[in-house]
């Protein structure tokens, strides 16, 4: 199989992956509402789509969980040159291979954990950033939640506003995103693409697919 195709097929494993996951747990099929859940859910429907692309005995489709990616630089997330990712997809025949990595969130309204969740998301796609540098083919960042203020909230304090992806917005590469307390939460981020935020909304929950 050409690379080309590999790639092509992988990407349609992930949306069609995407589409079943988002929509099962927005009408009752699926009961996953925190991360740990939504992560075991979304690998659960990837392994099954995907060995279903086993077209011929040499396709061979492989998912690994919370894995780690060996890097020759430091990542903001791990502050080591070994990162961790949430899901690791290897879709390869005898004569190619494809990687995808896929950093999931699942914010619940009620963990208390705002700004430093809005941090954390842009962390997570600095890692995918470095990801796509060391080997990995495709690159995704999922993230759910039920709570609306981080897809059409008013404003932000000005101490965070840098870490703002809502609905609409948009990011230009080489922004310095900079969290302004008096103890920072995390280092400045600066990432190396541009980026639109579209958010999905099915019944009570909201969706942001991100392919970085």
């Amino acid at each position: 199989m050409q690379k080309e195709n590999q790639i092509k097929l992988t990407v349609e494993i992930i949306e069609t992956a995407y589409k079943l996951l988002t929509n099962k747990l927005a009408f009752g099929g699926l009961t996953a509402r925190n991360e740990s859940a939504f992560q075991l859910e979304f690998g659960h429907i990837l392994k099954t789509i995907g060995q279903l692309y086993e077209f011929r005995l040499a396709d061979k489709f492989y998912l690994e969980f919370e894995t780690y990616i060996s890097l020759n630089e430091t990542s903001i997330k791990s502050k080591s040159e070994r990162a961790r990712v949430d899901l690791l997809i290897k879709y390869q025949d005898n004569d190619s291979l494809t990687k995808a990595a896929i950093e999931l969130k699942f914010f619940k309204k009620g963990n208390h954990r705002e700004p430093n969740n809005r941090y954390d998301v842009f962390k997570d796609i600095s890692n995918l950033e470095l990801y796509k540098k060391h080997d990995v083919d495709l690159c995704y960042f999922i993230l759910a939640t039920d709570y609306s203020h981080y897809v059409d909230q008013d404003s932000y304090s000005s101490d965070t506003a840098d870490f703002d992806f809502r609905h609409n917005k948009e990011y230009k590469a080489g922004t310095v995103l900079q969290y302004k307390t008096a103890t920072p939460y995390g280092p400045d981020i600066i990432l190396n693409q541009d980026y639109s935020f579209k958010w999905d909304k099915i019944n009570d929950l909201n969706y942001l697919k991100l392919k970085v």
